[in-house]
């Protein structure tokens, strides 16, 4: 049995959820970043409209969803004239990030780096593979035997933003190394800070960034949070063809192949910006009214100029903060999943009812006498 993983993280919340549960007015739990607002309409009639499938499909995907990608990122991401040879569906963006490392052929004495504070599941994949993880964010100090690098931007847990010169600097970087540069853009939709507010985040495949080549980089994104698709594991990659023919070849074999139904309904989710707009303003407001609360109880918020958190620090350790919020009944994330350089920090996540960040802020804001 495989035992070079610990055990998953958020077991290590149940006591504080359990603390919390015993307030007086119950739990909120803003721990985990699951989207609750409805599936769009028009992915809910595709996914039923194609229901009837009774043979395998394709792993490569159809055309049609390999051109809606393609369209997608042209309208939406400011990277014109993809090919949809390029593009690969997945089912959900974890499963890619967790196991490229192993596609990649990647063991001991390859190094995997990833930000200094990140998403649990680059780590889960370099150990899966043995190669060895390395937490940096500046390109300059990557070792010479790199092989993968993953950036996250808009970042989970801290809501950060890559512009333009800080990803064509880690392009130009992961070329020199010949390491593969992977890109987790599942948040992208949602800016929050200025400029981002108004203006198209960065993608790796901008041609701002990358010039006229797509060599040596790869996009990951998902609809779980742009369109509260996360119970249908919808995402797919975007690279080299290259690159992509090989990874598909491996999916082939291992027949990790996204189901046709699921395929039609990320047609109608990236063919329908309306829903995202309406999507963005809901989580605009809860954000607006947690910020505020939080703030005001004594939080220093960092970053968080994207995403769906709040990513804030008293000063003390991340646990004891943990506590102080499970007194209140509210259940939040120690900064420590995401690494060491995370110690002092918390997410608050805003992926809950209005009702309840409504009641969270009123909880933090009386807390304060």
């Amino acid at each position: 049995m495989f035992t070079g993983l610990p055990d998953y993280p958020w077991k290590s919340l149940k006591p504080f959820a359990e603390k919390a549960a015993t307030h007086k007015d119950g739990a909120i739990d803003l721990s985990v970043g699951s989207p609750i607002d409805p599936t769009p309409e028009s992915v809910q009639q595709a996914l039923k409209k194609f229901s009837n499938a009774p043979g395998y499909p394709s792993t490569a995907g159809t055309l049609e969803f390999r051109e809606a990608v393609v369209e997608w990122f042209a309208r939406r991401r400011a990277v014109p004239g993809l090919d949809p040879d390029q593009v690969m569906p997945t089912i959900g963006s974890k499963e890619l990030i967790s196991w490229l490392p192993t596609f990649l052929g990647l063991g001991p004495g390859d190094v995997v780096v990833q930000p200094k504070v990140a998403y649990t599941a680059y780590a889960v994949g370099a150990a899966l593979s043995g190669a060895t993880l390395v937490s940096e964010d500046d390109p300059d100090k990557w070792p010479a035997n790199t092989k993968l690098i993953w950036i996250n931007s808009p970042g989970n847990p801290d809501g950060k933003v890559l512009g333009v010169a800080g990803f064509a600097k880690a392009v130009a970087k992961a070329r020199e190394l010949g390491a593969l540069l992977a890109s987790d853009e599942c948040y992208a939709e949602l800016g929050w800070s200025a400029p981002w507010d108004k203006e198209v985040i960065p993608s790796v495949l901008d041609p701002r960034v990358c010039g006229d080549s797509h060599e040596g980089i790869l996009c990951v994104y998902s609809l779980s949070k742009q369109s509260n698709m996360a119970g249908y594991r919808a995402a797919f990659a975007v690279g080299a063809k290259d690159l992509i023919r090989d990874l598909v070849n491996l999916r082939m074999h291992t027949g990790m192949i996204m189901p046709f139904p699921t395929q039609q309904a990320v047609i109608a989710g990236l063919s329908d910006s309306s829903h995202v707009a309406i999507e963005k303003e809901i989580y605009s407001k809860r954000r607006a009214t947690l910020l505020a609360a939080v703030t005001d109880y004594g939080f220093d918020v960092t970053d968080s100029e994207a995403g769906l958190y709040l990513w804030a620090t008293l000063g003390q350790d991340c646990w004891s903060t943990v506590d102080q919020m499970a007194e209140l009944g509210i259940v939040v994330v120690p900064g420590s999943f995401y690494g060491e350089h995370a110690a002092n920090h918390v997410r608050f996540s805003l992926t809950a009812s209005d009702s309840d960040i409504s009641r969270a802020a009123a909880r933090l804001q009386n807390a304060l006498g």
